[in-house]
């Protein structure tokens, strides 16, 4: 009797879009972080990113039901990107999809081909890294908010050093990504990048008005 047997299917994969009046522009691509949705991470990035830029919410492919607000209240639905099922295939979903969004934005004139910023929290930190470093020529820039780096970072030949420029932000109070786990993090991302930012906030595993601002003049810097 075979095992993991296995069917090639299609699936849709959602993204909200904002576009500013002066185009192509440059494109922050911004991924959410587990349960959340490509509205939340659309509001969030409105506010990171400078007037100029177009913006892209791409949400994640794994679904899963959320529990309601209020006791009794309807289900809510949240979204993922990685399962601990053949994470492999996730990582390569996630890979193919960044790409392909990003083609079609160039083509649709929307991206400047030269200005693509990646930008991941929590959970999509780690494969936005995957990804920067695995396609060193695609991005001028990649952020990373209380989310890690590849487990393999320090073992696999896969990934290659990269001219973008890094900026991991990370919360003193983050549960999830304690300072004593974040502590390494400069030095793993520099084996690769030469220009290469951390900074660390009064926070805990989110997103606040500081490393809002900073993330918008770094981008003004950069882009």
């Amino acid at each position: 009797m075979g095992e993991d047997r296995r069917l090639t299917a299609e699936i849709n994969l959602y993204y909200d879009l904002s576009v500013p009046a002066s185009k192509p522009a440059p494109l922050l691509l911004a991924l959410h972080g587990y349960g959340a949705n490509k509205r939340q991470m659309m509001r969030e990035a409105r506010q990171m990113a400078p007037d100029n830029f177009a913006i892209a919410s791409l949400q994640g492919f794994h679904q899963h039901m959320r529990e309601p607000k209020e006791p009794g209240g309807p289900l809510r639905f949240g979204f993922g990107w990685l399962t601990n099922f053949k994470s492999e295939e996730s990582v390569a979903v996630h890979q193919r999809a960044v790409l392909d969004l990003i083609d079609r934005l160039i083509t649709e004139d929307v991206a400047d081909r030269e200005r693509i910023f990646l930008l991941g929290f929590s959970q999509s930190c780690a494969l936005n890294y995957r990804f920067a470093f695995t396609q060193p020529d695609c991005l001028r820039g990649v952020i990373g908010i209380c989310g890690g780096t590849p487990g393999d970072w320090e073992t696999s030949d896969l990934y290659k050093p990269t001219g973008a420029s890094v900026f991991h932000l990370a919360g003193t109070r983050d549960e999830f990504y304690p300072p004593t786990r974040v502590e390494p993090y400069e030095s793993q991302l520099r084996m690769r990048a030469n220009d290469v930012e951390f900074r660390s906030y009064d926070a805990a595993h989110e997103i606040v008005p500081p490393m809002r601002q900073d993330i918008r003049e770094w981008l003004k810097k950069n882009s």
